[in-house]
């Protein structure tokens, strides 16, 4: 795939558009909720199974579906999952009785996944290397910009023609990103042979991934990433100015993929995409810090965006870095779908918990410590690659 003279930019736009439609997997519904009891009135705790069963499979399955992805080939996974995609919302449309929509989540978490792996796999195969860093910092903002889609016009249009309409839209979406991507993959080369898919190989590739400090370096640090900025966002808002506090939280995630798309970009020209994640993590430390002394300062928190922002884009931009051939990185973008779920799933329970226990204090110690141990851990990592 590196034999272009340039990098096909109308491609890695599709495949970022396909990312979208994989974030939007999550949030169609998220920015709904409220609005699912009309739907399932007798769904009682079980609608919150609606939201969190995509993530369930992506912690469960993220590093298994790196390595099927890899052996089925990547245009084929990506391809499928799209359309696997857009059956499914066309099904949830219909709003099927609550069990059966469940189980349409549970296949949309394998949609999920699958895009999730192979979308940014080819991006890096199809971009030229002094490109990489751009296009995959741009992969790295496709669920900041589909969440604000969808809270921007996702939701109204299920307010205004029910919650149907936004299944149905999706459905469109992932069909025709399908239908587009289907066309245009076809020309690429085909792909290195894989070896034979069985269950054990599949456990043994999966102590290969952990063992390895290049291939488990992105998806240690995502981890982390995870568990601070959506814990944070979540549990910032009562501690925000009333006057200022719609502001300040709309302007974090747009904050965080500014500084990815603008200094996360320019300092990957220079230096290595590990080196700006460590730079993330030590400012966003020190940004808490700034949390801790000026409760619920606006200029804190944007800036703790915008730092968070170098660790989301330079992440994905590290896979490629460490990792030489296609099927690793694969292996590499599974496991940081399964630490990013760890970490979403956790990071909030965690934080609500030591609020309750702490005060506003204990929100800054557990976010500095967790900062902190991203940027601990990608030092030890690159200690082990330099003695590898």
């Amino acid at each position: 795939m590196q034999t272009r003279s340039s990098t096909p930019w109308s491609l890695i736009l599709a495949l970022w558009g396909a990312g979208l439609g994989a974030a939007a997997q999550y949030g169609k519904v998220s920015v709904i909720f409220d609005l699912l009891p009309e739907a399932y009135p007798e769904g009682g705790a079980l609608l919150g199974f609606v939201v969190s069963l995509v993530g369930a499979v992506g912690i469960v399955f993220g590093v298994v579906a790196g390595l099927v992805v890899a052996r089925i080939r990547y245009r084929r996974a990506l391809l499928a999952a799209l359309w696997v995609g857009a059956a499914m919302s066309a099904f949830q449309a219909l709003l099927p009785p609550l069990p059966l929509m469940l189980l349409s989540r549970v296949f949309e978490g394998a949609s999920h996944l699958a895009i999730v792996v192979a979308a940014p796999t080819l991006i890096a195969q199809l971009s030229l290397p002094r490109d990489r860093g751009l296009t995959l910092t741009l992969w790295g903002t496709f669920f900041g910009v589909a969440f604000a889609v969808l809270a921007w016009l996702g939701r109204p249009l299920a307010m205004h023609f029910g919650v149907s309409a936004l299944f149905l839209a999706h459905a469109a979406y992932m069909a025709l990103f399908a239908v587009y991507l289907s066309a245009h993959l076809r020309r690429l080369p085909p792909e290195a042979p894989q070896p034979p898919f069985s269950v054990r190989q599949i456990f043994r590739d999966h102590a290969t991934i952990y063992r390895s400090p290049r291939i488990s370096a992105p998806a240690a640090g995502w981890l982390f990433y995870t568990f601070c900025f959506v814990s944070v966002l979540t549990v910032l808002p009562p501690f925000l100015d009333p006057a200022h506090r719609t502001m300040i939280l709309g302007a974090m995630p747009l904050m965080s993929i500014a500084s990815s798309m603008t200094i996360g970009v320019a300092l990957l020209r220079f230096i290595s995409a590990i080196r700006v994640v460590e730079i993330g993590f030590a400012l966003s430390a020190l940004c808490v810090v700034w949390l801790w002394a000026v409760p619920g300062a606006p200029l804190a928190c944007l800036s703790l965006a915008a730092a968070l922002g170098l660790v989301q884009g330079a992440s994905f931009a590290a896979v490629p870095q460490l990792n030489d051939t296609a099927a690793t990185q694969a292996q590499a973008n599974g496991a940081m779908a399964q630490m990013g779920n760890i970490g979403n799933t956790a990071g909030t329970p965690v934080m609500a918990a030591v609020l309750l226990g702490f005060g506003y204090a204990g929100m800054p110690l557990v976010a500095g410590l967790a900062l902190a141990a991203g940027l601990a851990v990608h030092i030890f990592l690159g200690y082990l690659r330099k003695e590898g």
